[in-house]
């Protein structure tokens, strides 16, 4: 701004750092919500493959895969439970990251308020000299009513129950009739059920193991989508520039291209000691700031992470 005293681009950028930190965490934030969704996800699925049944009366071959299965659930909540306490351990780097910045930026941030303190002092003290130069509801009564229908809803129970029992007497009159035909019956159909239940147990051994498979593969296709779901944001991350951010900041935020001229003085007391004014110098352009500073890293942190032993799918 060509205002001396103002500090619209300044509070714009220390506005825009701020941002940043409250971004970073939001991000920080994000991965420890994350990780206890993971912590609480991976005791789940051990509390699942521990305590709930899941064929317990099988026998050999499917009792073997069973135990497979339940043993390799318990190692996928282990997985959970680690990847909980990486994204704590990552949320705590944010952090330490976070708070480093805070303080370095701190004291650049008291050493230009101080300055503007300064000229804002300065600027004011000089406008006052030249100013000076210049020129000197009730429900009771439901009861009753109530009362009664109650004794009435009494009454017509009383006489469905009569009913009732006199139906089951009937019935089990009966009951006992027919009961000796039915056992009779019951024992010629013993053989032909146990037959059955035979085929039908071999088609659910069937079923129950072809089931299995499938769920495991569905579990194995979610891991691939997953990977290809983190593969956009990498993907995303390898497009990033961090010239480009900056660049856009500045041509979002940008104040002008002039830095404020220099206050001349300007004679008020003697017009013939000084008859011509001190003639105000043309405003510089600011120039092109230089390259952009080259972000440090921690030694030994890489430019991008990995994940050790990752292989794509």
């Amino acid at each position: 701004s060509t205002d001396l005293t103002s500090t619209v681009g300044y509070d714009s950028i220390i506005q825009h750092l701020n941002d940043g930190r409250k971004n970073c965490k939001e991000f920080e934030d994000f991965l420890k919500e994350r990780a206890i969704i993971e912590e609480k996800y991976g005791k789940e699925l051990i509390n699942l493959s521990k305590k709930k049944p899941c064929g317990q009366t099988e026998l050999n071959t499917l009792k073997r895969s069973l135990d497979v299965f339940k043993q390799q659930i318990d190692n996928v909540g282990q997985g959970h439970i680690q990847l909980a306490q990486t994204l704590r351990e990552e949320a705590k780097k944010m952090e330490d990251f976070r708070e480093k910045q805070k303080l370095h930026r701190k004291k650049i941030e008291l050493i230009m308020e101080a300055i503007h303190k300064n000229r804002n002092l300065q600027y004011k003290k000089t406008m006052e000299v030249k100013q000076t130069c210049c020129c000197f509801l009730p429900y009771g009564a439901l009861l009753y009513p109530s009362s009664l229908s109650h004794f009435w809803q009494l009454f017509l129970k009383l006489a469905q129950t009569k009913s009732a029992l006199e139906d089951s007497d009937r019935s089990y009159q009966q009951s006992v009739t027919t009961l000796e035909k039915i056992r009779e019956e019951w024992q010629k159909e013993h053989i032909k059920a146990c037959e059955f239940f035979e085929t039908q147990e071999c088609e659910r051994i069937n079923y129950f193991r072809n089931a299995l498979w499938l769920h495991v593969n569905q579990l194995s296709q979610d891991c691939v989508q997953n990977d290809q779901k983190y593969e956009e944001i990498r993907k995303s991350l390898e497009m990033c520039s961090i010239e480009k951010d900056i660049d856009f900041f500045v041509n979002l935020r940008k104040t002008g291209s002039l830095a404020p001229a220099p206050v001349v003085y300007e004679n008020y007391y003697n017009t013939q000691r000084n008859a011509t004014p001190v003639r105000s110098p043309v405003p510089v352009p600011i120039s092109r700031r230089g390259p952009l500073p080259t972000p440090t890293s921690a030694p030994g942190e890489p430019d991008y992470a990995t994940v050790d032993g990752y292989t794509l799918i």
